[in-house]
């Protein structure tokens, strides 16, 4: 007989001493993405994946959540950093509909645009702005595989009216990638067959 079990993502130890040199609200879209950026840097830094995502209160700043890649540590596809942070304030805001719950809307900070999978849990999940660091051609440049996206996709959430700001502190980003696929950083993702 098979075991069926639960499914468990849980950021990694080292998140919670991490955030206590961040402030809790965030000024300005810089210090969001700092922070999204240097989580992704921490995390490859501690053996994990190279993406970090940060989900601010677009009215105030303040912070409702983050997310790193756990793809590897959790033995889970689904551990992506977006869906990390997602997933987490989900969980602790009791409901799946973030604009419902978080007064004035969420914002999501990701320091790489979203793949495939991350890019149809962001309208699920109710948020109403998106700022990528990275472009989908710098995690490919890595060999990280994105999943199929259509060319589109930024006018297709402008239907959804969820805002995107692409190439925001990219350069910076793009780099946490390269790094991370210089040092040897294990490669993960669907194989070709």
């Amino acid at each position: 007989m098979i075991e069926i079990r639960d499914i468990r993502i849980t950021l990694p130890p080292w998140v919670g001493a991490f955030l206590s040199d961040w402030p809790e609200t965030f000024e300005d879209d810089a210090a969001a993405m700092g922070l999204a950026i240097a989580l992704a840097r921490e995390n490859v830094r501690q053996v994990g994946g190279p993406f970090g995502a940060v989900l601010l209160e677009t009215s105030s700043g303040r912070l409702v959540s983050v997310g790193v890649n756990r793809v590897l540590a959790s033995h889970c596809s689904l551990a992506h950093a977006e869906l990390v942070a997602l997933g987490s304030a989900q969980q602790t805001l009791g409901g799946y509909d973030l604009s419902a719950l978080v007064p004035g809307g969420c914002t999501l900070f990701s320091s790489a645009e979203p793949c495939a999978m991350c890019m149809g849990a962001i309208p699920w999940a109710g948020v109403g702005r998106l700022v990528c660091g990275a472009r989908d051609e710098d995690a490919r440049a890595a060999g990280l595989d994105e999943g199929h996206k259509p060319a589109d996709w930024v006018r297709a959430y402008a239907r959804r009216r969820i805002a995107v700001t692409r190439d925001f502190l990219r350069t910076q980003a793009a780099a946490v990638l390269a790094d991370y696929a210089e040092s040897g950083g294990v490669i993960y993702g669907p194989r070709s067959h």
